[in-house]
Protein backbone atom coordinates (compact mmCIF):
# COMPACT_ATOMS: atom_id res chain seq x y z
CA UNK A 1 0.00 0.00 0.00
CA UNK A 2 1.75 3.09 -1.21
CA UNK A 3 1.22 6.16 0.99
CA UNK A 4 1.61 8.77 -1.80
CA UNK A 5 -1.12 7.01 -3.78
CA UNK A 6 -3.80 8.17 -1.37
CA UNK A 7 -5.13 11.12 0.59
CA UNK A 8 -2.87 11.88 3.55
CA UNK A 9 -5.69 11.26 6.05
CA UNK A 10 -5.89 7.56 5.25
CA UNK A 11 -4.52 5.30 8.00
CA UNK A 12 -2.58 2.79 5.91
CA UNK A 13 -2.37 0.41 8.87
CA UNK A 14 -6.13 -0.09 8.83
CA UNK A 15 -7.22 -2.22 5.84
CA UNK A 16 -10.85 -1.15 6.34
CA UNK A 17 -9.86 2.48 6.02
CA UNK A 18 -7.76 1.87 2.90
CA UNK A 19 -10.58 -0.11 1.28
CA UNK A 20 -13.09 2.61 2.17
CA UNK A 21 -10.93 5.33 0.62
CA UNK A 22 -10.18 3.36 -2.53
CA UNK A 23 -13.63 1.99 -3.28
CA UNK A 24 -16.24 4.15 -1.53
CA UNK A 25 -15.18 7.63 -0.49
CA UNK A 26 -15.97 10.23 -3.10
CA UNK A 27 -18.10 7.91 -5.22
CA UNK A 28 -21.83 8.25 -5.67
CA UNK A 29 -23.58 5.29 -4.04
CA UNK A 30 -25.25 2.86 -6.42
CA UNK A 31 -28.79 3.45 -5.18
CA UNK A 32 -30.89 5.46 -2.76
CA UNK A 33 -30.61 2.85 -0.02
CA UNK A 34 -26.83 3.00 -0.13
CA UNK A 35 -26.98 6.81 -0.04
CA UNK A 36 -29.26 6.68 3.00
CA UNK A 37 -26.85 4.32 4.76
CA UNK A 38 -23.91 6.60 3.97
CA UNK A 39 -25.79 9.57 5.42
CA UNK A 40 -26.82 7.77 8.61
CA UNK A 41 -23.25 6.68 9.27
CA UNK A 42 -21.96 10.23 8.78
CA UNK A 43 -24.29 11.49 11.52
CA UNK A 44 -22.53 9.19 13.98
CA UNK A 45 -19.23 10.98 13.34
CA UNK A 46 -19.91 14.19 15.27
CA UNK A 47 -17.16 14.46 17.89
CA UNK A 48 -15.51 11.25 16.69
CA UNK A 49 -13.13 10.23 13.95
CA UNK A 50 -14.55 8.64 10.82
CA UNK A 51 -12.22 5.71 11.42
CA UNK A 52 -14.00 5.07 14.72
CA UNK A 53 -17.36 4.93 12.92
CA UNK A 54 -15.99 2.82 10.07
CA UNK A 55 -14.59 0.23 12.46
CA UNK A 56 -18.09 -0.17 13.94
CA UNK A 57 -20.06 0.04 10.70
CA UNK A 58 -20.91 -3.66 10.43
CA UNK A 59 -22.09 -3.78 14.05
CA UNK A 60 -24.14 -0.59 13.63
CA UNK A 61 -25.83 -1.92 10.50
CA UNK A 62 -26.68 -5.21 12.20
CA UNK A 63 -28.04 -3.44 15.28
CA UNK A 64 -30.25 -1.23 13.09
CA UNK A 65 -31.90 -4.15 11.28
CA UNK A 66 -29.68 -3.86 8.22
CA UNK A 67 -30.64 -0.18 7.89
CA UNK A 68 -34.21 -1.12 7.02
CA UNK A 69 -35.67 2.39 6.95
CA UNK A 70 -39.27 1.28 7.47
CA UNK A 71 -38.37 -0.67 10.59
CA UNK A 72 -36.14 2.07 11.96
CA UNK A 73 -38.86 4.69 11.48
CA UNK A 74 -41.09 2.59 13.73
CA UNK A 75 -38.55 2.31 16.56
CA UNK A 76 -39.70 3.22 20.04
CA UNK A 77 -38.14 3.49 23.47
CA UNK A 78 -37.68 -0.28 23.79
CA UNK A 79 -35.61 -0.32 20.61
CA UNK A 80 -33.45 2.56 21.82
CA UNK A 81 -32.92 0.74 25.12
CA UNK A 82 -31.86 -2.35 23.17
CA UNK A 83 -29.40 -0.30 21.15
CA UNK A 84 -27.94 1.29 24.27
CA UNK A 85 -27.20 -2.22 25.55
CA UNK A 86 -25.67 -3.44 22.28
CA UNK A 87 -21.93 -3.99 22.26
CA UNK A 88 -19.76 -2.87 19.36
CA UNK A 89 -21.75 0.19 18.33
CA UNK A 90 -21.60 3.88 19.26
CA UNK A 91 -23.88 3.99 22.30
CA UNK A 92 -24.72 7.66 22.39
CA UNK A 93 -28.41 8.07 23.23
CA UNK A 94 -28.77 11.33 21.33
CA UNK A 95 -27.18 9.90 18.18
CA UNK A 96 -29.25 6.73 18.32
CA UNK A 97 -32.40 8.81 18.64
CA UNK A 98 -31.22 11.00 15.77
CA UNK A 99 -31.06 7.96 13.48
CA UNK A 100 -34.76 7.37 14.12
CA UNK A 101 -35.73 11.04 13.70
CA UNK A 102 -33.63 11.42 10.57
CA UNK A 103 -35.02 8.25 9.04
CA UNK A 104 -38.55 9.50 9.56
CA UNK A 105 -37.63 12.83 7.97
CA UNK A 106 -36.07 11.04 5.01
CA UNK A 107 -39.32 9.10 4.50
CA UNK A 108 -41.09 12.45 4.09
CA UNK A 109 -38.33 13.70 1.80
CA UNK A 110 -38.65 10.63 -0.41
CA UNK A 111 -42.40 11.16 -0.64
CA UNK A 112 -41.87 14.77 -1.72
CA UNK A 113 -38.82 14.40 -4.01
CA UNK A 114 -39.08 10.82 -5.20
CA UNK A 115 -35.79 9.85 -3.56
CA UNK A 116 -33.31 11.05 -0.98
CA UNK A 117 -30.77 11.43 -3.77
CA UNK A 118 -33.02 13.78 -5.71
CA UNK A 119 -33.40 15.90 -2.60
CA UNK A 120 -29.64 16.17 -2.07
CA UNK A 121 -29.12 16.93 -5.76
CA UNK A 122 -31.57 19.83 -5.49
CA UNK A 123 -28.91 21.52 -3.36
CA UNK A 124 -25.64 19.95 -4.54
CA UNK A 125 -26.35 19.32 -8.21
CA UNK A 126 -25.72 16.13 -10.16
CA UNK A 127 -22.10 16.74 -11.10
CA UNK A 128 -19.41 16.57 -8.41
CA UNK A 129 -17.70 19.79 -7.37
CA UNK A 130 -13.91 19.50 -7.14
CA UNK A 131 -12.83 20.74 -3.71
CA UNK A 132 -9.78 18.97 -2.21
CA UNK A 133 -10.24 18.13 1.46
CA UNK A 134 -7.48 20.59 2.32
CA UNK A 135 -9.56 23.58 1.19
CA UNK A 136 -12.53 23.72 3.57
CA UNK A 137 -14.84 21.82 5.89
CA UNK A 138 -18.08 23.62 5.04
CA UNK A 139 -19.49 25.40 2.00
CA UNK A 140 -22.52 27.49 1.02
CA UNK A 141 -24.10 24.27 -0.27
CA UNK A 142 -23.56 22.37 2.98
CA UNK A 143 -24.80 25.43 4.90
CA UNK A 144 -28.03 25.51 2.91
CA UNK A 145 -28.60 21.75 3.02
CA UNK A 146 -27.87 21.64 6.74
CA UNK A 147 -30.35 24.44 7.41
CA UNK A 148 -33.06 22.69 5.41
CA UNK A 149 -32.43 19.36 7.13
CA UNK A 150 -32.70 21.05 10.51
CA UNK A 151 -35.93 22.69 9.42
CA UNK A 152 -37.25 19.21 8.68
CA UNK A 153 -36.42 18.07 12.20
CA UNK A 154 -33.18 16.24 11.49
CA UNK A 155 -30.44 15.99 14.12
CA UNK A 156 -26.62 15.95 14.02
CA UNK A 157 -26.71 17.62 10.62
CA UNK A 158 -24.49 20.63 11.15
CA UNK A 159 -22.79 22.07 8.10
CA UNK A 160 -19.50 20.25 8.82
CA UNK A 161 -21.26 16.88 9.05
CA UNK A 162 -23.27 17.58 5.90
CA UNK A 163 -20.13 18.63 4.04
CA UNK A 164 -18.42 15.39 5.07
CA UNK A 165 -21.45 13.48 3.79
CA UNK A 166 -21.31 15.30 0.45
CA UNK A 167 -17.64 14.38 0.14
CA UNK A 168 -18.21 10.76 1.10
CA UNK A 169 -21.16 10.39 -1.28
CA UNK A 170 -19.41 11.91 -4.28
CA UNK A 171 -21.30 15.18 -4.54
CA UNK A 172 -17.96 16.80 -3.72
CA UNK A 173 -14.72 15.38 -5.07
CA UNK A 174 -12.52 15.95 -2.05
CA UNK A 175 -9.48 13.85 -2.90
CA UNK A 176 -6.29 15.78 -2.21
CA UNK A 177 -3.64 16.77 -4.76
CA UNK A 178 -1.39 14.00 -3.42
CA UNK A 179 -4.00 11.33 -4.17
CA UNK A 180 -3.98 9.23 -7.35
CA UNK A 181 -7.75 8.83 -6.97
CA UNK A 182 -8.18 12.59 -7.27
CA UNK A 183 -9.59 14.51 -10.20
CA UNK A 184 -6.90 17.00 -11.16
CA UNK A 185 -6.15 15.03 -14.33
CA UNK A 186 -7.57 11.57 -14.13
CA UNK A 187 -9.13 8.81 -16.18
CA UNK A 188 -12.21 6.97 -14.98
CA UNK A 189 -12.41 3.21 -14.72
CA UNK A 190 -15.64 1.21 -14.88
CA UNK A 191 -16.19 1.39 -11.12
CA UNK A 192 -15.18 5.03 -10.87
CA UNK A 193 -11.63 4.53 -9.62
CA UNK A 194 -9.72 7.55 -10.85
CA UNK A 195 -6.02 7.90 -11.40
CA UNK A 196 -3.41 10.45 -12.25
CA UNK A 197 -0.55 7.98 -12.38
CA UNK A 198 -1.33 4.76 -14.22
CA UNK A 199 1.65 3.12 -12.58
CA UNK A 200 0.21 3.56 -9.10
CA UNK A 201 0.11 0.04 -7.56
CA UNK A 202 -3.12 0.56 -5.60
CA UNK A 203 -5.01 1.70 -8.69
CA UNK A 204 -3.39 -1.00 -10.83
CA UNK A 205 -4.67 -3.67 -8.43
CA UNK A 206 -8.23 -2.36 -8.63
CA UNK A 207 -8.13 -2.22 -12.42
CA UNK A 208 -6.86 -5.81 -12.57
CA UNK A 209 -9.77 -6.91 -10.36
CA UNK A 210 -12.19 -5.05 -12.61
CA UNK A 211 -10.93 -6.84 -15.70
CA UNK A 212 -11.53 -10.21 -14.01
CA UNK A 213 -15.22 -9.35 -13.54
CA UNK A 214 -15.81 -8.06 -17.08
Amino acid sequence: MNGPCRCAWVNLRNPLYVEYHDREWGRRPADDQALYERFILETFQAGLSWECVLNRRAAIKAAFDGFDAARIAAYGEADLARLMATDGIIRNRAKLGAVVANTRAIASIRAAFGSFGAYVESFAGKDPVVEPYTERTTSPVSDALSADMRRRGMKFVGSTTVYAFLQAAGFIDGHGPECRFGSASRATSRTGAMLRDRGCPCVKKIKEEERKTE
